[in-house]
């Protein structure tokens, strides 16, 4: 039988190779696939999609591979199969495949946005499988066509066309002639494949209009969309051309005297074609019908708690407060307020049609995914939703993770249009179950592998619910330090699903608003009263709370239990709290892999950094150190120093590069210092006591390791040039950009030399703006006059005290003046035989990407260094440019045929 041949073949290392990526899914051939890819994005020729396989995840593992999993398991782990955690699992993507794969499962979180949608999507298709689809179906199709019905009369369509979103623009009177001024940064409706935007005019016959005229026009234009009336937060009064400030709208709105107004509809028309139009009055009549119902509702449904009452509280993104949106309500227009209250109302109504009809258990279920179809409306249809040109489609609310206001917004269709859309989310549902369902399921056989799943809304570090020493695998993927504000984000879908997972028999919904106090991020809004301090005490706050979440993880570990932690932040801060967190605990950190994110090659990528890995620490629990020695960094630098070198060879081997590989000695340099914790920092504290080590200091030398290898490999010597020169070297070749984080930068330059990022600005080495650092080109390192005794670009200096000086100086002169003005620089400086200068070259044209696009190189200076060496130095060997595709249409599919 294929059963017994799988189960009891003899293992060797190829058939567990084997065995082991079909368990993953991985059915096909990723290495060669990618190297296929690679040639097609390098060459631009059309070839067929080497990607003939479905994506691992969408692969459903048969049983016998599980039983050979779950003997493997009960052999490692003891009679019952082990338990898995997460106890921060957000979204529940680590849940959602350990129930897959037949393991008793816990899912947990403190927000209760994300325990509901664990609910949905982990426990329920755990739970049911496809078999509760028919229920969801008939009772979700059943709500949005009450909705539509109640919802029509406000959505006029004309006969003869299907409209699909209303584009309006928020509105303030000018304060000098009292007419309206639409605020818009431009007045396009589409740009690609031919032009589409709107006309705008303010007068006829010379009056004033009561209000502007719209009109959509198309094709040549005769006037330029790109001139709105709104940018950086001011306006233009398209009546005097004068300027209205902030502080004028932002007050406007505040006082409740900003208003929407509508100035283009984007309809389907019967051939199946997008189009726009002006609004007519019926468009205009239906919107204001709206508005009629929803204050003759408005008192009832806020006391029946249809639609939210609370207000939006102070935060880090107070961006709604200044334009006047001081409750959750205001958020959306009063059409868009009437269709969302109407799915609140129908939902509530709902509830015991399908109790009576399904029973608790099953009824609770549907009612819990029927209740995601309104978090989905929400988030697509509000007054920070807008119109997406260069897509033609809608952007959520959440296109970024925050309140950004928005000049314009888009409202989608109430009646035959948006929750109808919302039905995706039952396609979703039923496509995540058949993947459970079917992984593990028996040849021949409907019945499902037994699965166990438990959902908490509980704090990482309060599990009161699991027991201790019960868990053999937790795995999690803590909050990123300060990456994201979850707490603060999910009040927006808070104030909505608590209303209706209440109503469903939940108790996730406890509080008015979500948990922000006991929320593990670095959230400087919560010490605002402490002024410069907060972001200190923020960053004080978060290491405890994670020290108390790995705390309470070591509570609930077996002795021979594991704990996975993946970690992505590039911040230095958030890897030495992470760090210290894990050591206070009382964990060991036993290995780390990086896993390679990156994005595919892009011209985006020529200029700004975007590679991402996200790094998996495995950590044990540490046993009590017998041993009164103390341990000093002193002690462990060598073993830290190493630790990070071999990292760094072993994973740039496997491929893993740039600031990634500064990110993936992280982990091996903290398992140095917890297999050894308690580590004294080598320099005592201001009273002269010995001080526990920061992980940083530690995470610092394996910085410096790193740059002295890659420093080696660019230049083919283990020496120094000098620290700016350094920086520049390593700069290239570790972001392979122009752009980078500031952050990461100013890591590098204390890498280097224990430079900093400003005196790096002072050498027009590089710029800084908004987080971000940019490499000066030679062009822009130019000094000029008294300047010119500064490092930089300086033609006719005598001498550089930088090498990278009298680089960019070379350059720049063959640029302006052509090389043979450049050779002459060289002969008279005696670069042509210089080691330090020939050395530079090579490492400059090692690290700067040699990528050309239709033949014009995407970084200048590679091309320059390229025609400088042919022609003058022998000595540097210059890596095969790579010919780079132009950028494709994200909606084209323009390098592999379609079969």
């Amino acid at each position: 039988m294929v059963k017994d041949a799988i189960r009891y073949a003899a293992p060797n290392e190829r058939w567990y190779r084997d065995w082991y990526l079909h368990l993953l899914g991985i059915w096909g051939d990723p290495v060669t696939a990618r190297a296929k890819y690679d040639a097609a994005v390098a060459s631009g020729v059309r070839v067929p999609n080497p990607y003939n396989y479905k994506q691992a995840y969408k692969n459903s593992v048969e049983l016998p591979h599980i039983i050979v999993l779950h003997d493997l398991l009960r052999a490692t782990w003891g009679e019952d199969l082990p338990a898995v955690l997460d106890s921060t699992a957000g979204g529940g993507s680590i849940p959602y495949e350990s129930a897959r794969y037949g393991l008793p499962t816990i899912a947990s979180d403190l927000n209760a946005v994300a325990a509901g949608i664990l609910t949905t999507g982990v426990a329920v298709p755990a739970r049911f499988g496809t078999d509760i689809v028919p229920d969801l179906r008939r009772w979700a199709t059943a709500y949005v066509e009450r909705i539509a019905d109640a919802m029509r009369e406000y959505f006029p369509s004309a006969p003869h066309e299907k409209v699909e979103f209303y584009l309006f623009a928020n509105t303030v009177a000018c304060p000098r002639t009292g007419r309206p001024i639409p605020l818009t940064p431009d007045w396009w409706l589409k740009k690609k494949k031919g032009n589409v935007a709107v006309r705008v005019t303010y007068e006829e016959d010379g009056k004033p209009l009561d209000s502007p005229q719209f009109e959509v026009v198309s094709g040549t234009l005769d006037f330029d969309p790109s001139e709105g009336t709104s940018a950086r937060g001011k306006a233009v009064s398209p009546y005097d051309n004068l300027v209205v400030d902030a502080d004028y709208i932002q007050a406007e709105a505040q006082a409740g005297r900003m208003w929407p107004t509508m100035y283009a509809v984007v309809t389907r028309l019967p051939n199946g074609k997008r189009s726009f139009r002006a609004p007519t009055d019926e468009d205009r009549a239906g919107l204001l019908a709206a508005e009629t119902a929803l204050s003759e509702v408005r008192d009832e449904w806020e006391r029946n708690g249809f639609i939210p009452t609370e207000d939006f509280p102070q935060g880090n993104d107070v961006r709604p407060l200044n334009y006047g949106m001081t409750s959750w309500a205001d958020f959306f227009s009063p059409r868009q307020l009437l269709v969302h209250g109407t799915a609140s109302k129908e939902f509530h109504a709902l509830v015991p049609e399908i109790l009576h009809d399904l029973g608790e258990e099953r009824g609770r279920a549907v009612l819990a995914v029927i209740a995601q179809l309104q978090g989905k409306a929400v988030n697509w249809n509000s007054r920070l939703s807008s119109w997406n040109i260069n897509q033609q489609s809608m952007r959520s609310v959440f296109d970024r993770h925050d309140f950004a206001f928005k000049w314009t917004f888009a409202e989608y269709e109430g009646s035959d249009g948006l929750y109808p859309w919302t039905l995706h989310v039952i396609d979703n549902f039923e496509s995540n179950a058949r993947l459970l369902t079917e992984t593990g399921l028996e040849f021949g056989s409907s019945q499902m592998l037994p699965r166990r799943v438990q959902v908490l809304q509980a704090s990482a570090a309060s599990l009161d619910e699991v027991e201790d020493e019960s868990i053999a695998h937790l795995c999690m993927d803590p909050p990123y330090y300060d990456n994201v504000m979850y707490a603060e984000l999910a009040d927006f879908f808070y104030v909505w699903e608590k209303r209706t997972f209440k109503a469903a028999g939940f108790d996730f919904f406890l509080n008015e608003l979500a948990d922000k106090d006991n929320e593990a991020v670095a959230n400087p809004a919560r010490f605002a009263a402490m002024g410069r301090r907060k972001k200190e005490l923020a960053d004080l706050d978060y290491e405890t709370k994670m020290t108390a979440i790995f705390s309470e993880s070591r509570r609930v570990l077996r002795d021979d239990g594991v704990l996975s932690v993946m970690f992505t932040h590039k911040r230095a801060e958030a890897w030495d709290t992470l760090g210290m967190g894990l050591l206070q605990a009382g964990f060991t950190i036993e290995t780390s892999w990086p896993v390679n994110t990156e994005a595919e090659n892009s011209l985006h990528q020529a200029n700004m950094n975007s590679a991402a890995s996200t790094i998996m620490l495995v950590c044990r629990k540490r046993a009590e150190n017998s041993d009164d020695r103390k341990v000093y960094l002193d002690d462990i630098e060598h073993d830290i120093r190493q630790a990070a070198r071999e990292a760094a060879t072993r994973f740039q081997h496997d491929g893993i590069d740039g600031v990634d590989l500064l990110l993936s000695t992280y982990g091996p340099t903290l398992s140095v210092i917890s297999q050894n914790w308690p580590v004294y920092s080598s320099t005592p504290d201001a009273d002269g006591r010995d001080q526990l080590l920061r992980p940083e200091d530690a995470l610092a030398l394996a910085r410096e390791e790193i740059v002295d290898l890659r420093r080696s490999r660019l230049v083919g010597q283990a020496a120094k040039v000098d620290g700016l020169t350094d920086f520049v070297l390593l700069a290239w070749d570790t972001f392979s950009a122009r752009e980078f984080p500031f952050d990461t930068a100013r890591l590098l330059a204390l890498a280097v030399g224990g430079l900093d990022v400003d005196e790096l600005e002072r050498a027009k080495i590089v710029s800084k703006a908004s987080g971000k650092v940019k490499l000066l080109t030679p062009k822009e390192r130019l000094r000029r006059g008294a300047d010119s005794e500064l490092p930089g670009v300086t033609p006719e200096a005598s001498s550089f005290e930088h090498v990278i000086d009298a680089v960019d100086t070379a350059l720049y002169i063959a640029e302006v003046d052509g090389q043979q003005a450049a050779k002459r620089f060289l002969d008279r400086h005696g670069y042509t035989n210089n080691a330090g200068f020939t050395s530079t070259l090579q490492g400059l044209a090692n690290a700067i990407p040699r990528t050309k696009v239709k033949g014009v190189w995407v970084v200048p200076e590679a091309g320059l260094i390229d025609t400088l060496c042919t022609l003058y130095f022998d000595d540097v060997v210059l890596p095969e440019a790579e010919e780079m595709a132009a950028p494709v249409d994200s909606n084209e599919n323009t390098l592999f045929d379609v079969e």
